[in-house]
């Protein structure tokens, strides 16, 4: 019997399930007897802490949307709100973001609209409604068959022959062809993981080809795959390396591509919508993490982490990792009661004496912490679907589902999750002595961030055994692959890349258009004349000129080789010493990609300059410290 497929009778579903419960045929295929067992003490620590805390806190009400509500909250997600309702007439930039869009991302936003249309038709809404059919047909006109998958060949993202070619150097205009035959030259290895192809693509072509092992991915066998990233010549982007117009686009596709991912896998994708509640608005626990870090960066500016949970995590460290049982023996009830009275009350005063807080008693109160959390660290609109990770298919896709999740946290949750998976990783690296192996604080966390509060606790208790396994699993997951979680796959950037690119050309047409309106001929030559980029002008063919307002030699003309790296570029610029300017070292600037066909990119040491270059070739190119 797998993990994960644990099934119970309900008159069981109220208590903390016995060790005789558990099949202990010791097969590989079962989690061992011991990490399940820390998951149900671990439920039961949660529930004695609550039992003592007499406050009986609100319980955050998940709203039942009503019919094409989800859709249509979905569509103002993806920044499509203005193809129904009021603006409908006013999509000129939706049609631009809609031709970057893939096979299978069309089809996700056509069923969204689809069933708004079909609602606003039923409440016999006033507005102008839109045929689904016609606001792809605005932008592809008769050129295609529509993308309903039937005749999927001739589906294309518009231009993607010709016009993206001409325009700029760069190759990213995947449709679906393109994709697919990209898709079948790959020589890919079960443990690559491949960024270049949209994800639901991928899973469409493995469906279609009937190729596709599934295996259920289980709490079960020890070993996880080695995922990896093949290398990317033009650099790997990681979340915090663009600029924020361009993370707002990688947002809604993201979101997208997500909700293709799961409609072609046939797994339902809703974000839950939790109705407001009073919170606290001062205080350490159960404030919500937005107001908690305004307070605090008003202690410390800048700062992204809350300080208690920076602080308790330095505690936890500071004794050491070696501790045996960390994290999953817990600190004593009544004493991490009144510690956490007591820091509500000194901690900002700076009066709190840390050096009597025991290690056990700081690891419960980070999960006291983290429980506490008024709306859930994976946040209301996202927790279904992180657990819902653990039902997708194959291993692959479950890590796919992950990364274009992580995108989606708000930036607070995200980096207070990166500081945590860090932290928990950190914690595994000295298993040998504390005993506290992958899967022990797998199943250690996952209560503390899957089983929230605020639903009450009956939809947790009646499918306890598949969330136990299953939510295990996607902790175990989050933990072991964090380093890929945090990367932007490649194909959203290049359709980052590919909307800026004809939202220029939108610009252009209508700048052209208002000259024409006034006649200024002469004026009009002049700056064309002007408009030229430097790289036509005053710098040869094959040469990129770098700036550096930050460092002693402000600028050089960098010579383009198949090897040049970003890397290199920096050392070159930092090796320049002067006197005059404050030396900054190397792990605190970065050559950065700004303009062209992308906002701004911070660029990893080993992005291939001439490869970059080609992909696009108006960018200017500045060496600067990264912003915080």
């Amino acid at each position: 019997r797998r993990s994960g497929q644990y099934t119970m009778n309900h008159d069981h579903s109220k208590k903390i399930p016995d060790g005789a419960s558990f099949d202990r045929s010791g097969s590989q295929d079962s989690l061992d007897e011991l990490s399940m067992d820390d998951y149900w003490k671990e439920l039961e620590n949660i529930h004695e802490t609550r039992g003592n805390n007499h406050e009986e806190r609100v319980a955050l009400v998940v709203k039942e949307p009503d019919e094409g509500e989800l859709e249509e909250e979905w569509l103002k997600e993806a920044g499509l709100s203005n193809l129904f309702g009021e603006s409908s007439g006013d999509s000129l930039e939706s049609v631009v973001f809609l031709s970057t869009l893939t096979r299978t991302q069309k089809a996700a936003v056509e069923k969204r609209v689809e069933t708004v249309t079909q609602t606003m038709r039923k409440k016999n809404k006033q507005h102008q409604i839109p045929d689904v059919r016609d606001i792809f047909r605005l932008h592809n006109d008769s050129k295609e068959k529509g993308c309903d998958g039937s005749e999927p060949s001739t589906v294309r993202t518009s231009e993607n022959k010709n016009e993206t070619h001409d325009e700029t150097k760069g190759n990213f205009s995947l449709g679906a062809d393109e994709q697919k035959s990209l898709l079948e030259d790959m020589p890919s290895s079960d443990t690559d993981i491949n960024l270049e192809i949209s994800f639901a693509e991928q899973a469409a072509n493995l469906k279609d080809s009937s190729v596709g092992k599934t295996y259920k991915g289980g709490g079960g066998d020890t070993l996880l795959p080695n995922f990896r990233l093949p290398k990317d010549k033009t650099g790997t982007t990681k979340i915090g390396d663009l600029a924020p117009q361009d993370m707002k686009k990688v947002y809604s596709l993201a979101l997208i591509e997500l909700t293709a991912l799961y409609d072609i896998l046939g797994t339902e994708f809703k974000q839950q919508k939790a109705v407001k509640i009073k919170t606290k608005d001062s205080g350490l626990f159960g404030v919500p993490l937005s107001l908690l870090l305004e307070q605090d960066q008003k202690k410390v500016p800048g700062t992204k982490i809350p300080l208690i949970f920076q602080k308790l995590i330095a505690q936890i460290e500071e004794t050491t990792l070696e501790t045996e049982g960390l994290l999953r023996i817990p600190g004593v009830a009544t004493r991490v009661k009144g510690l956490c009275q007591e820091l509500e009350a000194k901690f900002y005063e700076g009066t709190f004496n840390w050096e009597n807080v025991k290690q056990h008693d700081a690891a419960s109160l980070l999960k006291l912490f983290i429980r506490e959390l008024p709306q859930p660290l994976l946040t209301v609109e996202y927790l279904k679907a992180f657990q819902d990770v653990q039902n997708l298919p194959t291993r692959k896709q479950q890590l796919q589902a992950l990364n274009l999740l992580v995108i989606l946290l708000p930036e607070a949750n995200r980096d207070t999750l990166k500081v945590l998976l860090e932290f928990l990783q950190r914690v595994i690296d000295h298993r040998d002595k504390n005993k506290m192996t992958l899967k022990n604080v797998a199943m250690v966390m996952a209560p503390n961030l899957f089983t929230f509060h605020g639903f009450g606790s009956k939809t947790i208790e009646q499918s306890e055994f598949v969330m136990a396994a299953g939510t295990a699993n996607v902790m175990r997951f989050m933990i072991q692959y964090q380093k890929l979680l945090w990367t932007i796959p490649k194909f959203i950037v290049n359709q980052v890349r590919k909307q800026n690119t004809e939202s220029q050309k939108k610009e252009k047409k209508d700048k052209a258009m208002k000259k024409l309106l006034k006649k200024m001929a002469y004026d009009r030559e002049k700056h064309e004349k002007q408009e030229k980029t430097p790289n036509d002008t005053d710098v040869p063919q094959g040469v990129i000129r770098v700036q550096a307002p930050h460092l002693s030699k402000v600028s050089m003309a960098m010579q383009l080789t198949e090897e040049l790296k970003a890397g290199d570029i920096v050392a070159r610029f930092l090796s320049q010493k002067s006197g005059n300017v404050q030396t900054l070292k190397k792990e605190e600037v970065f050559l950065y990609e700004i303009g062209g066909n992308i906002g701004e990119r911070c660029l990893d040491d080993d992005t291939y300059m001439k490869d970059l270059y080609q992909l696009n070739p108006n960018a200017e190119w500045v060496i600067k410290p990264k912003q915080s």
